[in-house]
């Protein structure tokens, strides 16, 4: 396949339709800018060959160009000195160059020609695969995001089977028990004798308290 076809079948493909409907769109995606890639270089490689070309013709051109007007110079110094057989030898000479000058200006003329259109083809290709570096930076962050969701589900599923359960429960089973034996340390213990005193006072007051409580009641009732 030429480069030109490439080039034509590469800027009319329909890159997202292309994905739709491939089974491994980074896979395709990755082939096509390899492809655009390898055309790309072989386009810039023949747009360079054609610069260099219309250059040469234009040296050349210049040259041509330069020995015509030499020519003309030397028509006009020999009707000076009146040798118009040597004025009519430089104009059949200054005419020999101008024809070339023409063919190598309609030469130069369809290279410059070229070298734009392949400008222009290259600038077209760029874009493409720019569009195409862009749909692959996009393939691969869902690619990525689906492998993440994917193993947050599994630890999901992984963490409401019956036995990630059951291991929680005898967990929590276990430090409830220890918080019972825990609890259990301080039960029926006799208190000291600092706790026993605290507790005569503290009993007492309760007792006032009621008292007064009582003796509060009784005079409203009285009332």
């Amino acid at each position: 396949m030429g480069i030109f076809t490439r080039f034509r079948d590469i800027v009319s493909s329909n890159i997202n339709s292309m994905l739709d409907r491939a089974e491994d769109p980074e896979k395709l995606i990755k082939l096509m800018i390899r492809e655009m890639e390898d055309t790309l270089v072989e386009l810039k490689a023949a747009c360079a060959a054609v610069i260099a070309t219309a250059k040469k013709l234009q040296r050349r051109l210049d040259e041509i160009q330069g020995r015509q007007k030499l020519w003309q110079k030397r028509a006009a110094m020999a009707v000076d000195k009146g040798r118009d057989d040597l004025a009519r030898e430089a104009l059949n000479e200054k005419r020999r160059f101008a024809n070339m000058a023409d063919t190598l200006q309609q030469e130069l003329m369809e290279h410059d020609d070229m070298a734009t259109q392949y400008q222009e083809d290259i600038r077209q290709l760029e874009d493409k695969l720019h569009a195409a570096r862009e749909k692959q930076r996009m393939l691969i962050q869902r690619h990525l995001h689906a492998r993440r969701k994917k193993r947050a589900q599994e630890e999901i599923r992984r963490a409401d089977n019956f036995e990630t359960i059951a291991r929680f429960e005898d967990l929590e089973n276990r430090i409830e028990r220890m918080e019972a034996e825990a609890d259990l340390v301080n039960y029926g213990k006799k208190p000291t004798l600092e706790e026993a005193f605290d507790k005569l006072g503290l009993d007492d007051d309760i007792e006032n308290e009621l008292a007064a409580l009582k003796s509060s009641r009784s005079q409203e009732c009285g009332t």
